[in-house]
C-alpha cells in the first residue's frame, strides 16, 4: 500500500517494516530503526505504491510520537498527492506524564500511519503551514519596525505617512532583488 523513505538515511521501507495495528493503523518504532536518536530524523518521504489501494476520499495520514507523548499529525498523501515529504515535528518527550515502572517496557518514539477520511484531515502539510504563518509573522514585523521609523505617537495611536506601505513594499523588493538570500531569512 505504501512505502517511506528517511532522506539521506534510509532506503526505500516498505509497509512490511512496519507493525499491522489493525486494518487502518501502521506503526514504526523507532528505537528499532534509530535508537534513542529518533528526533535527528527531520523528514520523511511516503508513497503510495499504486493509485488502486486508496479510496478517493481517503488518505494515508503520519503521526510521530516521542517517548511518553501523544501521536502528533504531521501530514498525509492521498491518490490525488500520492507522494509527500513531511517534516517530522517531534513533540517534547513525557507530555503525556508516563512513568516507567519495573512491570512496563521503555518507553521509545513511533511513526504512526493511518488511513482516515481526507475531510477530517486539517491539512496534508502541517509542517508547510507553520511555515508559511511563520513567515507571515516575520514580513508582518520587518512592516511594523519599518513604520516605527516614521511614525508618530498620539495617544494610544501611531500615525503614519499615507505612503508608508508603498514605500516600505518598495523598499522590500529592491532589497530582494540585489541580496537572493534577503527572503530566505524570513523562512524557518
Amino acid at each position: 500500500m505504501f512505502g517511506v523513505v528517511f532522506p539521506n538515511r534510509s532506503f526505500p521501507l516498505d509497509i512490511s517494516t512496519f507493525t499491522q495495528i489493525d486494518t487502518f493503523h501502521w506503526v514504526l518504532d523507532m528505537n528499532h530503526f534509530v535508537g534513542e536518536a529518533y528526533d535527528q530524523i527531520k523528514d520523511m518521504c511516503i508513497f503510495l505504491l499504486n493509485n488502486l489501494t486508496l479510496p478517493a476520499d481517503k488518505a494515508l495520514a503520519v503521526y510521530v510520537q516521542s517517548p511518553g507523548s501523544a501521536f502528533v499529525y504531521c501530514g498525509a498523501v492521498t491518490v490525488a498527492r500520492p507522494s509527500a515529504v513531511l517534516s517530522l515535528l517531534w513533540p517534547e518527550p513525557g507530555s503525556q506524564g508516563q512513568f516507567l515502572t519495573a512491570d512496563t517496557a521503555p518507553l521509545s518514539a513511533k511513526i504512526g500511519v493511518s488511513v482516515q477520511d481526507l475531510a477530517t484531515l486539517p491539512s496534508l502539510d502541517i509542517a508547510a503551514d507553520k511555515k508559511i504563518e511563520q513567515t507571515a509573522l516575520k514580513v508582518g514585523e520587518n512592516l511594523f519596525n519599518f513604520m516605527q521609523s516614521f511614525c508618530g505617537v498620539d495617544g494610544s495611536k501611531l500615525i503614519v505617512p499615507m505612503d508608508i506601505l508603498d514605500r516600505w513594499f518598495k523598499k522590500f523588493q529592491e532589497r530582494a532583488k540585489r541580496d537572493p538570500d534577503y527572503l530566505k531569512g524570513f523562512t524557518l
